[in-house]
Parts: C-alpha cells; sequence; structure tokens
C-alpha cells in the first residue's frame, strides 16, 4: 500500500511502500477514503510530542470502511462506513475509564501519535476507536468533523447554553466555521466574531444572526449591547484575543477554550467573581461524541469547506493548511 510518513523530527513528508497491516486482538483495519489534516499534525511533523516514535504516519481525521477483523472484535463488519479521530483507545481500567470518562484516560492512545494515523491507503486502529458514519456523508466531508467538528460540537452541547441562548463564535476558520454552523442549528441566538467586514457575508451565510468586527472596537462591549453572551467559543489559538472577550460574558456565562494557543490568558479574578463567570477547555471527544457529531450533522446539513488533495501531495496539502492560506480544512483523498 501506499503511505505519507515522517522519518524523523522536522523531516520531510516521503512518500513510501509499505505491506498492508494486519489486525491485532481487538483491533480494526479501516480502508482510508479521506483523512483530514489538523494543525495539530504539527506534533508529528515537527517532532513537539515527547517520546514519539518514527518514522510515523500523521492523521487523526479518518475516513473510511471496516476492511479487516482481529481476534475478539464483534461489534465491526467488513464494510461498515466508519470514522477513527483524535481519540484512539482507552485502557478500560483506570480511574477516569472506570468513571466513564474515556477522554480522560490515563493511558489515552491519540491516533497518528500512539500508532499510525491516516494518510496511508490502511490503518490498523484499536475497536473502541472507530465510529460508525451515516451513509449521506461523502467521506472527504465528514473526515474534518472527525476532529475540528467533534470538537466544536461536543464543547457547544456541553457548555450548558439552552436554545435562544446568545453563543458567540471567536474566529470564522476551521473550527470556527463549523462552530457557527452548530450554534445555529442547536437553537442559539449566533454571534460571529472575526476582523474584518469582509468576513460579514460568510459569516452570515454560515447561520450568524449577527457579526461583530474586532478590528473596529471592543468585541465585549459590542456583545454587551446584545445583552451579553451564555457562552463564548473560542476558537482561534490567539490568547490576546480571548482575553478580550471574558467581559462580553453574562452573569454565569462560559468562555469555552478549543483553540489551542500556548500563551497564557490575561485576567482578573474580579472578572469572574462580581459575574460568576467561568473558563473552560474541551478537547475532542470519544468515537461515541464522533458518531453523535457525524449524525448531527448528517441531520441538519452542517458541512465542512475543504480543499482537496491526492495523496501523494501531503506535504504540498499540509502548507496550504499550516500557512492558513485553505478555506477551511484540507482533506487528503486516496485513490479509487
Amino acid at each position: 500500500m501506499k503511505a505519507v510518513q515522517i522519518s524523523k523530527a522536522a523531516g520531510n513528508f516521503e512518500v513510501v511502500e509499505r505491506p498492508i497491516p494486519q489486525p491485532g486482538r481487538g483491533q480494526v483495519r479501516v480502508k482510508v477514503e479521506a483523512c483530514g489534516i489538523c494543525h495539530s499534525d504539527a506534533l508529528v511533523k515537527e517532532g513537539h510530542w515527547p517520546g514519539l516514535q518514527y518514522p510515523r504516519v500523521p492523521g487523526h481525521e479518518i475516513a473510511g470502511r471496516i476492511d479487516g477483523l482481529g481476534p475478539d472484535v464483534t461489534l465491526w463488519k467488513p464494510g461498515q462506513r466508519v470514522g477513527v479521530g483524535w481519540h484512539g483507545g482507552h485502557c478500560f481500567i483506570c480511574d477516569a475509564c472506570r468513571s466513564g470518562d474515556f477522554i480522560l484516560c490515563q493511558n489515552e492512545k491519540i491516533t497518528a501519535l500512539s500508532f499510525d494515523g491516516g494518510y496511508q491507503e490502511y490503518m490498523v486502529v484499536p475497536a473502541e476507536a472507530v465510529a460508525a458514519m451515516p451513509d449521506d456523508l461523502p467521506a472527504d466531508e465528514a473526515a474534518p468533523l472527525l476532529c475540528a467538528g467533534i470538537t466544536v460540537y461536543n464543547a457547544l452541547r456541553n457548555s450548558g447554553a439552552r436554545s435562544g441562548d446568545l453563543v458567540a463564535v471567536q474566529g470564522i476558520g476551521g473550527l470556527g466555521h463549523l462552530g457557527i454552523q452548530y450554534a445555529r442549528q442547536m437553537g442559539f441566538r449566533t454571534v460571529a466574531i472575526g476582523r474584518g467586514t469582509d468576513k460579514q457575508p460568510l459569516a452570515k451565510k454560515l447561520g450568524a444572526h449577527e457579526y461583530i468586527d474586532a478590528s473596529t472596537g471592543a468585541p465585549a462591549e459590542a456583545l454587551q449591547k446584545l445583552g451579553g453572551a451564555r457562552v463564548i467559543l473560542a476558537t482561534a489559538p490567539d490568547s490576546k484575543a480571548m482575553s478580550a472577550l471574558i467581559d462580553g460574558l453574562a452573569g454565569h456565562g462560559k468562555l469555552m477554550v478549543v483553540g489551542a494557543g500556548f500563551e497564557p490568558l490575561t485576567l482578573t479574578p474580579t472578572q469572574l467573581i462580581m459575574r460568576k463567570r467561568s473558563i473552560e477547555g474541551w478537547a475532542s471527544g470519544t468515537a461515541k461524541d464522533s458518531e453523535d457529531t457525524l449524525r448531527f450533522s448528517s441531520l441538519t446539513g452542517v458541512r465542512p469547506m475543504i480543499e482537496r488533495y491526492p495523496l501523494e501531495k501531503a506535504g504540498e496539502a499540509y502548507e496550504q493548511m499550516i500557512s492558513g492560506r485553505a478555506r477551511f480544512r484540507v482533506v487528503l483523498t486516496m485513490g479509487s
């Protein structure tokens, strides 16, 4: 089979031939039809993940079909349409797993970090990391929903907001353009926050009721004029921009952080205390959460905006993503 690997930290993408892998006990083999390229793939490309073993095949936004079953796998059947996301499996025995909180498993496997990911024609994955996929979702459109989609969908549905509440989405990029769609379809009064008037038509097309141009004034003040946000979904990894939104929260409002930045947030305890505000981080979800995301997307018509590249051009596709030029997700597609 054909695969694209990284042989060392900060190495180049290499198109190689590999034997088709065989699933072991509790594993399935997936024939990959499409794999999204995520900013987190830089962890493999640049070697930022501690202890990562090379060579490694990146990719954790995978859509395909079950192609083979290892011993003791009873849930899945050959030919079944499935997806695989960031969460690559769990141990079932740690305290988090025994509480049913598998995403916090102390021995969590992560797709493309714990084992080879989806930049290849076939992959082997733990059976518990696989999500069933509706038949009406094309593989190339489903793939980004297995990381970008599940992250914003899962954060919003666990945010505590109710239908009719004002929910703001900061950023109209790879995460944000999906967050706006999900927020609208969940029945929230949806406000998009971007920079520049040129983004307003797209925000409205995606479903935003209101658009706030952060380049013309304080977005927190604009949110307060609308009554204050019950939830702000922070998708752009800009800690300064996130910090500037705290005062836009209503009483009991929550800043949900899904954009992974590395700079500290800046706020005062008073900003939280006086209005009983809170900040919560959210990361992805389990295979069952992926199934819920895919099913909701199928029912409501939420879809990512994608650019397609063949597997052989993974390096070019990655550069399109990492440069910020992509609108808005980049997807590798396999041959027929």
